[in-house]
């Protein structure tokens, strides 16, 4: 049989998981005599050379690179609390690695690369509350691995480790968990899942947007995402699309006018259109020019009843296309108008002198509803009637005078309504039992907008403030709420957008005191 190297350093009390040269064994400090001992089941020879109680603090790079030789390791009883990054490279021959009964609680991502023949691995008695991910990667040929007699945490960081002993050919020790307490005494192996939600997220900041703004949209033509920015400071709207090589928005195109607070889109029959809300000069609808590359007029939009428009709704019924625009003055008359196949014409009119700030299209019970928000009286609920091809007003829901913004939203086939109250509470409602209910209210503070958007089966809301840090709140299902979830500071928020695209989530913050901000949506893995 070949001769086996071997390096022992082993402080006064080794006790080995794993079969290997013991203390009881008769040491020998020669290193030229061949003595046989028993390890892991086989008889070997070895050359043993001894470093009996190791007192260094830790294993460093590369530490025993000058004895290419080594095929057996103890480490055993020693002091050392830390193995760092290729700790072992420079051992291409090394079959057994014992590491066992030291005072380290983890140790480096990388410390094993490199042990491509290593067979057998023991971690056994030390302690080990947690293991970096990825860990074992490089250990092509391991065979057994010992992590007995350690304090693991089975808690986020488990959770790759978890998957590693699921999927591993080895033959690994029961690993057991120290915590958390609900935990204790359980077996890792026979976990189906961790209970720690180990999954995060969090927006940070993307781009920052040299212009003021009261309100953004985004839509797709052809492949492509865009985003309109209402500028009215600017005198524009401005078309923003992505940049699928720099990675972030660029300017595309600038509708210019006078005051614009709405910039709405609206795809019908393939082609795009931009719908422009202005207080001053009229209201007019742009559609994209293939041949121009850019937005040119298309239609007027008659607006003799419409004084100061505050929102554009646009929605569908069946096949028609539809948009609303909401008269926040109380001379005005918030207008619904309908696409004839060439344009788009007045329909109707809704109920006057009530200062209407914002129009929110739903469909409840398989029927098209619209509601509208007012300054001087609760939001007023509208049908859709078939026959007469109008909204007919329906009733109102109570207790919500000086409502500023609606917006609908689902989360699990359950529709809810979030209601944006400039001071006092803003509220959220469910539709249950064929009305609206209260299900959570959050303090307002100068609030313009409560906005609630979902990524990746997270629901958030976006409560904005003139006067201190805008809130994102995250659903908590168990609860049953929304529960805070970050700050953000933006100056005078109006609106939140989300924007999907290259399966990267944002959100466009607007702000009419201050720079447009692009946050991004990550996901943070806890387990790494």
């Amino acid at each position: 049989m070949m001769p086996l190297a071997v390096l022992d350093l082993i402080g006064p009390s080794p006790n080995s998981a794993l079969t290997h040269p013991s203390s009881a064994q008769k040491r020998r400090t020669t290193t030229e005599k061949t003595t046989t001992c028993w390890t892991v089941g086989k008889k070997l020879d070895i050359h043993p050379r001894s470093i009996v109680n190791g007192t260094f603090p830790e294993i460093k790079e590369a530490m025993f690179s000058h004895m290419p030789s080594l095929q057996l390791l103890l480490l055993n009883s020693n002091s050392f609390t830390a193995i760092k990054d290729d700790a072992f490279s420079g051992l291409p021959h090394l079959e057994y690695l014992f590491i066992e009964s030291n005072k380290m609680e983890t140790t480096t991502k990388h410390a094993f690369r490199g042990l491509r023949d290593l067979t057998h691995l023991s971690l056994a008695n030390n302690n080990l509350k947690a293991l970096p991910r990825d860990l074992f990667n490089d250990l092509d040929s391991l065979i057994e691995l010992d992590l007995r007699g350690n304090l693991f945490e089975c808690d986020c960081r488990a959770k790759w480790l978890m998957g590693w002993l699921k999927n591993t050919n080895a033959t690994v020790s029961d690993v057991f968990c120290d915590g958390p307490a609900d935990m204790k005494g359980k077996r890792l192996n026979d976990l189906a899942s961790l209970r720690s939600e180990c999954i995060s997220t969090d927006f940070v900041l993307h781009q920052s947007v040299g212009v003021e703004s009261l309100s953004t949209d985004t839509f797709s033509y052809k492949n492509d995402v865009y985003v309109a920015l209402a500028a009215p400071n600017a005198e524009g709207c401005m078309i923003m699309q992505w940049d699928h090589i720099e990675m972030n928005f660029r300017t595309y195109d600038n509708i210019t006018g006078q005051s614009i607070v709405g910039c709405k889109s609206v795809l019908i029959d393939n082609q795009i259109f931009i719908i422009v809300a202005q207080l001053f000069g009229g209201s007019h609808i742009y559609k994209f020019d293939e041949d121009q590359n850019k937005f040119t007029k298309f239609q007027d939009i008659e607006v003799s009843k419409i004084s100061k428009p505050n929102d554009i709704e646009t929605f569908q019924i069946a096949d028609e296309w539809f948009f609303a625009i909401a008269d926040s003055s109380k001379a005005g008359l918030s207008t619904l108008y309908k696409w004839n196949g060439k344009g788009f014409y007045s329909v109707q009119t809704l109920h006057e002198w009530f200062r209407d700030t914002d129009a929110e299209f739903v469909n409840m019970d398989g029927k098209a509803y619209l509601i509208l928000a007012s300054r001087s009286q609760c939001p007023i609920i509208y049908q859709w009637n078939r026959g007469t091809q109008q909204f007919v007003q329906h009733f109102e829901i109570p207790n919500m005078e000086d409502v500023v913004a609606v917006k609908a939203f689902q989360m699990k086939d359950e529709l809810f309504l979030a209601m944006t109250r400039y001071i006092g509470d803003s509220k959220v409602l469910q539709w249950t039992a064929r009305r609206f209910t209260e299900v959570q209210a959050l303090p307002s503070r100068g609030s313009m907008i409560l906005q609630p958007f979902s990524f990746k089966d997270r629901h958030y809301l976006a409560l904005g403030s003139d006067y201190t840090f805008s809130q994102i709140h995250l659903w908590d299902e168990n609860k049953k709420v929304f529960e805070m979830f970050k700050e953000i500071y933006i100056q005078a928020p109006r609106s939140f957008t989300p924007v999907s695209t290259d399966r990267r989530n944002f959100i466009f913050s607007s702000s009419f005191k201050g720079n447009t901000q692009i946050f991004e949506h990550i996901i943070i893995d806890l387990s790494l």
